[in-house]
């Protein structure tokens, strides 16, 4: 089994900035993608933020392009999300999602981390 740890969320002011980490353990071959959900207070639907795929695609959310970046450790399985230019419309909890290669035969293994929430204040 795959164990993700989330980290960096909290309270920033309208124009901050915010580091999320999301760090994969367990028994792990390779990443197949790695990336970033959020779920907006009294909002049930999970939106894609960014995410970052084996071959290094990446695609983002247009509500965050040009303001927030995706990368990735792969010596570490961590990956993160550096967000600038905070809006309160970004406040949400941030979800980790990713998939992983976990044995040689292809089993794969995907879910989301517990999220860490981040809350930007106008």
């Amino acid at each position: 089994q795959v164990q993700l740890a989330e980290s960096g969320g909290g309270l920033v002011q309208a124009g901050g900035s915010l580091r999320l980490s999301c760090a994969a353990s367990g028994t792990i071959v390779s990443m197949n993608y790695m990336g970033w959900d959020r779920q907006a207070p009294g909002n049930q639907r999970r939106e894609l933020v960014a995410t970052m795929s084996r071959d290094g695609s990446i695609k983002y959310a247009d509500s965050v392009k040009g303001r927030f970046t995706i990368s990735r450790d792969d010596a570490k399985n961590t990956v993160y999300l550096q967000m600038n230019s905070l809006k309160p419309e970004d406040t949400a909890v941030y979800l980790c999602n990713s998939e992983f290669l976990i044995d040689t035969i292809g089993s794969t293994w995907s879910g989301w981390g517990q999220g860490t929430q981040v809350t930007v204040s106008s």
